[in-house]
């Protein structure tokens, strides 16, 4: 024997509204709602990782087309190719004169004026500049440091009390190692500018050096390592004790 139903036309309606409600409510829930279950993104202790690692991305996407790494010396920094030409100056340029010619500076960037635009070039040998770029790497260069950005080298002149871009080194003739050596830190006490300390490491390394005739930016020699952690040792010292007379911190 069959059995039939027969809904009212009010409570017709309520079900079929509760059925195309389901669905509704399983997406809020999916998404974090308030059906009390978890949002996934939102209890995934890597979720925060994942973002830094979309922002990257997105950074990445969002540089310059036709900008190209820089990881000499693990430099790692973008910048357009030399010959790349710009309609205008960025923002907040600076104007740097040599020899009746004006550069212009932004960011690690040098430009020369082409006609009514501006092309990126490397700026002469021997220029003086007053400034170095925001990011750089120090290199030695037969125990002098350089600061390298961008394809350009530049070197401090005390005399000139700035720095002057200098002539691309040979390979081989370059360290990484850095102008103190690693188990030193290096605070400046007195608000020493940054020009003012790389005078005073250059000086204070130049007369540990002297002093202990030990120079960690050149090759070790015939040294035993026995002796070259002996003569590194008297060298630390040597640059703790002049750099601190100079008003620093050194741990």
């Amino acid at each position: 024997m069959k059995i039939h139903y027969r809904l009212s036309g009010g409570i017709a309606l309520a079900v079929l509204l509760a059925c195309t409600a389901i669905p509704a409510s399983a997406d809020r829930g999916g998404n974090g709602g308030d059906d009390g279950r978890a949002n996934p993104r939102q209890d995934n202790p890597g979720h925060d990782k994942d973002r830094r690692d979309d922002q990257r991305r997105d950074n990445n996407h969002s540089r310059p087309p036709g900008y190209v790494l820089d990881n000499r010396y693990r430099h790692d920094h973008y910048y357009p190719p030399r010959g790349y030409v710009a309609p205008a100056l960025p923002p907040g340029h600076r104007v740097v004169p040599y020899r009746g010619q004006n550069y212009y500076y932004h960011g690690g960037v040098w430009y020369r004026p082409s006609g009514t635009r501006y092309i990126v070039v490397l700026p002469p040998v021997g220029m003086y500049v007053p400034f170095l770029p925001p990011y750089y790497t120090n290199i030695w260069i037969g125990g002098l440091p350089y600061y390298y950005a961008g394809g350009v080298y530049y070197t401090w002149r005390p005399e000139q009390r700035g720095y002057v871009v200098a002539e691309a080194p040979p390979a081989s003739e370059v360290s990484e190692l850095p102008a103190t050596p690693d188990q030193l830190f290096v605070y400046p006490t007195r608000g020493q500018s940054e020009q003012q300390q790389a005078t005073d490491r250059y000086q204070c390394h130049r007369w540990a050096a002297d002093q202990t005739g030990f120079d960690p930016t050149q090759p070790l020699g015939n040294l035993s390592e026995s002796q070259h952690a002996s003569k590194r040792a008297d060298y630390q010292r040597a640059m703790k004790a002049c750099l601190e007379a100079r008003g620093y911190s050194v741990q």
